[in-house]
């Protein structure tokens, strides 16, 4: 597979039952470095799933893995070119083979998960980062779940020790984390506010939000109010401005490296830990894993109808860098994702 350091083969080849269609990228830069090409089909491990894919999620992941940012990531990315050419981390599809050791799944299984070079025709997914799709979820739904909602998810509660009826501010809401943030935290007996751009807020007051704010011209910081625990998605607000708007023993979690500069992408998230020893404040940040106990949660708040994928439209997998640009450039409400 080429996501496994394979070569990439020619899109004019023919078709063939040991190739599959897929989106590559052979550079880091930006969309115009993705492209539609024939690689090797995955060979499925011993505790690894072969899923034929039918959607797959785009996030700020991928973004990341395109364009080999932040440059520390690139010792695990690939130093001079990206080692897994196909990108892609959600998934949702059928089940069409199984590895030896593999118990909880079967042939024929809808399912939805956490997987790598998930744009293309076929993947290969380990057991346990793959739960049984949402029964009330198309594929392009539970799609766009896996990644973006468990990061709400641990955010919240994991992280943020979230209790009912706490204050909390989601920033970022309107995208694809904080579009899960704003159901979660609603779900756990949270009065939320939420911070979006102008054009955006009726999307997060359709989430639930009890209050909004516009960022563009309104301050969550200016001390009207100060909120129990901060879930900050959006990756701009200095560790200061973030403490102003806390309570005296509120908690701040920063989820994402977006501000951290091409080097780390962690400046904030390291001064948070730096500081929250010598502060009443709690400052912390956290890494998200995808497992299945996290999206079998998930399946439980989605077929309650407590939670519901905020899906902005969908594209062909031939028209990924199309979406990526809208990504890019800040156009998504909630997320796109790419159907095969």
């Amino acid at each position: 597979m080429a996501a496994h350091g394979q070569h990439v083969v020619s899109e004019g080849l023919g078709t063939s039952e040991d190739t599959m269609r897929a989106v590559v990228h052979e550079r880091y830069g930006g969309a115009e470095v993705l492209q539609l090409a024939r690689v090797p089909r995955p060979e499925v491990s011993d505790r690894a799933v072969l899923v034929q894919v039918h959607a797959a999620g785009l996030d700020r992941g991928v973004w990341h893995v395109m364009r080999g940012l932040p440059y520390a990531a690139r010792l695990a990315f690939g130093l001079r070119r990206p080692k897994h050419p196909v990108l892609g981390f959600d998934v949702a599809g059928t089940v069409i083979a199984v590895g030896r050791s593999v118990t909880r799944f079967a042939e024929g299984d809808e399912v939805y998960g956490f997987g790598e070079g998930t744009f293309a025709e076929y993947a290969t997914v380990p057991e346990g980062n793959l739960a049984r799709k949402p029964t009330n979820l198309s594929f392009e739904r539970s799609a766009i779940v896996p990644v973006s909602a468990v990061t709400a998810l641990k955010g919240l509660r994991s992280a943020g020790k979230l209790r009912a009826g706490q204050h909390v501010l989601i920033t970022g809401a309107s995208g694809g984390v904080g579009s899960y943030a704003v159901q979660l935290a609603k779900a756990l007996g949270a009065e939320v506010t939420a911070v979006a751009s102008t054009t955006k807020l009726e999307l997060v007051r359709s989430l639930g939000a009890d209050h909004v704010l516009d960022y563009t011209y309104e301050d969550f910081a200016d001390g009207a109010r100060h909120y129990d625990l901060i879930l900050d998605i959006a990756g701009s607000p200095s560790i200061a401005r973030l403490r102003r708007a806390l309570t005296p023993n509120g908690t701040a979690v920063i989820a994402g490296g977006e501000d951290g500069g091409k080097l780390t992408g962690m400046s904030r998230q390291l001064s948070a830990l730096a500081i929250s020893p010598f502060a009443r404040q709690r400052l912390t940040s956290f890494v998200g894993s995808v497992r299945t106990v996290d999206l079998e949660q998930l399946t439980a708040y989605i077929e309650a109808g407590t939670v519901t994928p905020s899906l902005d439209r969908t594209y062909p997998l031939e028209q990924t860098a199309d979406a990526m640009r809208r990504l890019d450039a800040g156009e998504v409400r909630g997320k796109v994702a790419i159907t095969i």
